[in-house]
């Protein structure tokens, strides 16, 4: 190619070159250009990981990437389709910012800037999901979404919970085609994993004025665990129906079937009755051969949306119900190294569910004030949760044995009463308002507030619940100054209010989490909008931050972990991201995370957490004689993580480790032809061995070893 009267190409290269080499040294980094209506509509040019869309996420009004006063990520459907991405946690695990810890085969825990991540919103609407998830939460398929959107930082103006770590946003995949269109893919990979999706969008009547989509995903497997099989079924329908030329009518509804077997409660354990530290094989595991812990998730939703002279409203009804049967082994204690015993059993037989549903209203629009005009937006949301857990008495428990020797043909309990554990409605309202101010062409002001009340009662193992609070106001606030047609500053604040569902040593719930959100910012454009970049500071203080309590149980509750307040709980740190097109053909997606934690009296908190993180992935599509093929790799690497606990056999403190780790990934694709592709996968290429997670309950448990997956696609 020619590049002698390109410039811009040639810049392209020449910054290119500089991030392969440096792993992205700092840029011009800013926001955006800050006229909105000027600046950004003239973007023309956009990578396949970035969007110009306008995003609802932070603060409900409808602002670009750039205009946001935060750190803002998106996982486009480009790269859930590049990297394989299937789940949730898929994503969480390639996504600027965030982490994840795996509890057992099951569940995970998501965090950012050193504190969980309880926020979730689909299509922008609030979702509550408990802490590790027990109905497959963690496991939602990505085949049933266009995106993900990840907002760093407090966003309680809109999910009405103050966290100050992040809010991840699923956005579904809608019925938008006025012509029939579609996709089919067919997967096979490791351990005899299978899968098959078919996407098809068409519309419903001669004017595509009514319009449908539906989605059917399959995947089944084994896993590098012993035992342990896999199996999803996915189904999804939508249609879309536009009523009038403003308005739109939206009806959907999904199902997730998650039906595993041999399913791990918890890890193995990390000591012998000396003392010594366990080496197991990554494919031991704990479960039974009768061991299941399936789930069910339905969502339903209604979207009605009107616009109306440069207003839109929108009226919104979801539920959502998670559920889950539960046939779970618990093993525990410290065995011999020779004979293998010294292991203890605890069988669980229980069922949960959590019904949730939530109404809203939303008017966003434009005014003019002092001959300016300036963005408006107000809503409700009101929120009821149904949860309610059983379990059965069980009788005739066997000895476990030789654990060296673990087969998973230990014996079922007998199952017996069943009982209720918990049975709590959680209601929660919130009337929310924010407005962005155009003080001047280059100065924009973002102040709004949320006025939340928070109430739950009913019974929680045994004991009754009935508190919450009203009328909690949670400010915030936002400024952006744009230097020039590529940079922009910003910085937010934001205060933080929070319930938990975390009990003390006596049983008692902590009180909930309060405090502060500090964040500066740079945000820039290159190439035309092509590239993206942010890099941010920011400061975070709590109190009544729940920290595990040693090995305290909570009185009354099998298997649980008791926490106590920690004051003056403090996150600073700083993050830089690097999203977009290098030059035509090279996308790339790069971050880097680095933060520090500390309570009042200096004392590390969260310290499972990572507080490094680095993750890179980019591809490359070629032209001339390779047109057609797209190679790509990538490495997520993390900083150490750690729990101090106490040697069980020695009664010595001990710090349970994960060192640093990287975990390389590579893809090729081929373009046959203009509606067939294959794909080739490989994740953890180095088949680096690591810890998922080691400490939580001083157990352990092992990464995924090695994997590859192979498809084909068919579009039309």
């Amino acid at each position: 190619m020619d590049t002698t009267h390109n410039p811009t190409l040639f810049t392209r290269r020449g910054l290119a070159a500089a991030i392969a080499c440096a792993a992205i040294a700092p840029l011009s980094h800013g926001q955006d250009s800050e006229n909105r209506d000027e600046s950004i509509e003239e973007i023309v040019v956009t990578s396949r990981y970035t969007t110009n869309d306008r995003l609802d996420t932070a603060t409900g009004l409808g602002l670009t990437l750039y205009e946001t006063p935060q750190s803002v990520s998106v996982v486009t459907a480009q790269r859930i389709s590049d990297q394989d991405l299937h789940s949730l946690t898929d994503v969480v695990n390639n996504a600027a910012g965030v982490s994840a810890r795996a509890q057992d085969s099951t569940r995970h825990t998501y965090s950012a800037r050193g504190f969980a991540i309880n926020n979730y919103q689909v299509d922008g609407i609030p979702i509550y999901w408990q802490a590790g998830g027990n109905a497959g939460e963690t496991q939602s398929d990505m085949s049933l979404y266009e995106r993900v959107e990840i907002v760093r930082g407090a966003t309680g103006l809109l999910t009405g919970a103050g966290n100050p770590s992040a809010s991840i946003n699923l956005v579904r995949k809608h019925a938008d085609s006025r012509e029939f269109t579609g996709s089919f893919d067919v997967s096979a990979g490791r351990w005899n994993t299978y899968g098959a999706t078919a996407d098809i969008s068409t519309p419903l009547n001669e004017s595509g004025s009514i319009r449908g989509r539906f989605v059917s995903h399959y995947r089944d497997g084994e896993s590098f665990r012993d035992l342990a099989e896999e199996n999803t079924t996915v189904f999804y329908g939508v249609i879309d129906a536009d009523l009038t030329e403003n308005t739109l009518l939206r009806i959907g509804a999904s199902r997730q079937e998650n039906e595993p077997t041999a399913s791990t409660w918890g890890g193995l354990p990390t000591w012998y009755a000396d003392g010594s530290r366990t080496d197991w094989d990554r494919s031991k595991t704990i479960a039974a051969d009768w061991t299941t812990w399936s789930s069910t998730v339905e969502h339903t939703y209604l979207d009605l949306i009107h616009e109306f002279g440069g207003w839109k409203a929108k009226f919104s009804v979801n539920n959502n119900v998670n559920a889950s049967d539960q046939k779970l082994l618990y093993l525990s204690g410290t065995p011999d190294a020779e004979t293998g015993l010294g292991m203890g059993a605890s069988p669980r037989n229980a069922a949960t569910e959590r019904d949730q549903t939530s109404v809203s209203f939303q008017l966003s629009g434009a005014y003019t004030l002092l001959d300016r005009e300036h963005e408006l937006t107000f809503g409700l949301v009101d929120h009821e949760d149904d949860s309610f857990a059983t379990s059965r008495t069980r009788s005739n428990i066997a000895e476990v044995g030789n654990f060296n020797q673990w087969d998973g043909s230990y014996p079922e309990a007998t199952w017996g009463e069943n009982n209720v554990d918990i049975d709590l409605t959680t209601e929660q309202f919130g009337v929310y308002a924010a407005t962005r101010l155009s003080i001047t062409d280059d100065f924009k002001v973002i102040a709004g507030g949320r006025l939340a009340d928070w109430e739950q009662s009913g019974l929680n193992y045994g004991s009754p619940r009935n508190f919450g609070d009203d009328d909690v106001f949670i400010p915030y606030t936002g400024a952006l100054y744009t230097i020039d047609d590529q940079h922009t500053v910003y910085a937010s604040y934001t205060e933080i209010f929070e319930p938990q569902n975390l009990q003390d040593r006596n049983g008692d719930f902590l009180d909930p989490l309060t405090g502060e959100s500090t964040e500066l910012g740079l945000k820039s454009l290159f190439f035309d909008g092509a590239l993206q970049t942010t890099v941010s500071v920011f400061d975070i203080l709590q109190d009544n931050l729940g920290q595990p309590d040693g090995n305290f149980p909570v009185p009354g509750i099998e298997n649980s972990q008791a926490y106590y307040a920690a004051e003056g709980a403090n996150s600073q740190g700083y993050e830089l991201e690097v999203v977009g097109e290098l030059m035509p053909g090279w996308d790339l997606s790069f971050s880097y995370t680095n933060f520090d934690a500390e309570d009042a009296d200096g004392n590390a908190v969260n310290t499972n957490q990572p507080s490094e993180l680095l993750k890179l992935f980019t591809t490359y599509r070629f032209s001339g004689e390779l047109d057609g093929l797209t190679l790509a790799g990538g490495v997520n690497w993390q900083g150490r993580n750690y729990t101090d606990t106490t040697n069980p056999a020695t009664g010595q403190p001990e710090r349970l480790q994960q060192d640093a780790y990287s975990l390389v990934s590579l893809m090729a694709r081929y373009q046959f032809t203009e509606q067939l592709s294959g794909q080739l996968n490989v994740d953890n290429l180095l088949d680096e061995e690591y810890y998922s997670q080691i400490g939580f309950y001083n157990q352990l448990e092992y990464g995924e070893p090695r994997n590859f997956n192979a498809s084909l696609n068919y579009r039309f």
